[in-house]
């Protein structure tokens, strides 16, 4: 029982025959359970059966297997402790001074189509997080191991004695994390079915360090990007080229990426502090980064671009020629990288084109954390909308209403946005008063504003907008509607022949 011992027993089996391979030759019994026994077995490796150790078998389908005092007494006993040592001579515990444990993949198994509940039960890891938490525990004495990607810092040490205090106390954190993101994950999925399911009573998440930031919103400001546990570092975006991301950068990149995943055709858009500078689609995704471009030239200078499409040659020579932060898309030619690498600075992202998933975001406040559910891809359903005024838009104007509408989504509010042919001409962000939101975005088009269509993110609290919009030779608006005032922005559109559609939902953001 003096023998040295390693407990492994993994879900996740990648590299655990290297690490295993490697406590061998250091001398180290292996301890192993069910599939991970018979999988270093494969390669070759003398493994201890948990039950040789218990002497006592699996039961109830492999459910208790490792719940056993042999077990836990050797992962909880203080080896500078003399009681504690002859307590484990006295019943045969061994001495394990390593153990390589991962969880059941629970997280991927709810993430199927039609999962039942019985199949996500049954991949809650009860022995799991045990063994875990207690050899964490006694981190001074134990070595725990959770995540492949430790395998080679780990391996590295046995030549020397092992792991040192500093890296064995920092294995036992990540071994909390683990724990405790597990824990968070089989929680938030149990209460998701519940009766309070609209607004759940509580929510728990782990957050671990995936980058530290130069510093934050300004330079005095120290920051740094986080993540849950089963989110790659950047969240599914691989940078490839240019300098480190900043907070700004993280967030306007956010923002940018959003935009055009609302947009089933090839999209482009340009972003400068969290809003739209332009954005435009067209079959042709040159033609597309060229007319939103065109929206706010000055603006765009320094911004950042987000596609829905890869990225081609013909197009990386016309943005090599302005002056942007980023640019992200789904994917990049291998000669469109060679135009854009040329710029050092510049930074080059391939960028997941899919909406948020369903969820809740947080804001931090003085008064508490605001929850609240993601607000849903923006729709235009001409069954699902109520066209208020006496002219209905014709079919290019709902082609063009349903397009500002999801560009007004992802404006400042006050927000309003003109749009012709699919392109963005004006946009006005930020503003305390709607009908000088109207102006702004009337003010900053380049092009005549006849003939556009206006999108407002919420509706007018009196006809002074409408009647600007008029005076702009704007042809239809979109907005929720729900004003005590309705009746009079319907009258001024009227009045000036102006299509009005009343969506009944808002997407507002403040």
């Amino acid at each position: 029982m003096s023998e040295r011992s390693a407990l492994v027993s993994v879900s996740d089996k990648s590299g655990v025959e290297r690490v295993a391979r490697a406590l061998v030759k250091s001398g180290y019994r292996i301890i192993s359970t069910g599939g991970t026994a018979r999988h270093l077995t494969e390669f070759g490796i003398a493994v201890t059966q948990v039950s040789d150790v218990t002497e006592f078998p699996e039961i109830m389908d492999g459910r208790v297997k490792t719940l056993h005092p042999r077990i836990h007494g050797a992962l909880l006993a203080r080896r500078d402790n003399e009681a504690h040592r002859e307590a484990m001579a006295a019943h045969q515990i061994p001495n394990i001074d390593v153990v390589v444990v991962n969880l059941y993949p629970f997280r991927s198994v709810i993430s199927r189509p039609g999962v039942e509940l019985d199949e996500a039960l049954e991949n809650i890891d009860i022995g799991g997080p045990c063994m875990i938490r207690a050899a964490a525990k006694n981190y001074e004495s134990i070595t725990v191991i959770t995540e492949p990607d430790d395998y080679d810092r780990f391996i590295a040490t046995l030549d020397h004695g092992g792991p040192d205090d500093e890296m064995r106390r920092a294995l036992a954190v990540k071994a909390y994390t683990h724990t405790s993101s597990y824990d968070a994950a089989v929680a938030a999925y149990l209460a998701k079915d519940s009766a309070d399911a609209h607004v759940p009573t509580n929510f728990s998440f782990v957050l671990e360090l995936a980058e530290e930031l130069r510093y934050g919103e300004n330079p005095h400001q120290h920051a740094a990007l986080y993540r849950r546990e089963d989110q790659p570092g950047l969240g599914g975006f691989v940078q490839l080229h240019g300098k480190q991301l900043s907070y700004n950068n993280i967030v306007d990149l956010d923002a940018a990426c959003a935009l055009v995943a609302e947009f089933d055709e090839p999209t482009a858009a340009v972003i400068k502090h969290t809003n739209p500078a332009g954005c435009a689609s067209d079959p042709d995704l040159v033609r597309a980064f060229e007319r939103a471009m065109a929206c706010d030239p000055v603006s765009a200078f320094g911004g950042i671009i987000s596609l829905n499409r890869t990225l081609t040659r013909p197009l990386a020579e016309i943005i090599g020629e302005t002056f942007f932060e980023i640019v992200a898309a789904p994917g990049f030619e291998t000669d469109a990288l060679e135009v854009l690498m040329r710029k050092k600075n510049l930074r080059l992202l391939t960028s997941p084109v899919a909406s948020k998933p369903a969820g809740w975001t947080f804001l931090p406040t003085a008064m508490g954390w605001l929850g609240q559910e993601v607000d849903p891809r923006a729709q235009v359903d001409r069954d699902r909308v109520t066209v208020a005024t006496a002219r209905a838009p014709s079919d290019e104007e709902w082609r063009d209403l349903a397009f500002a509408w999801r560009v007004a989504k992802h404006v400042k509010s006050n927000a309003i946005v003109l749009v012709r042919d699919g392109a963005t001409i004006g946009v006005g962000a930020g503003q305390m008063s709607r009908v000088d939101s109207v102006d702004l975005a009337v003010r900053k088009a380049r092009v005549p504003t006849a003939g556009s269509v206006m999108a407002s993110d919420a509706f007018f609290p009196f006809a002074d907008g409408p009647e600007a919009a008029a005076a702009a030779g704007v042809r239809a608006i979109i907005q929720p509607g729900g004003s005590k005032r309705d009746d009079e922005v319907i009258e001024a559109c009227n009045k000036h022949d102006i299509a009005m559609v009343f969506t009944g939902t808002r997407h507002f953001r403040h």
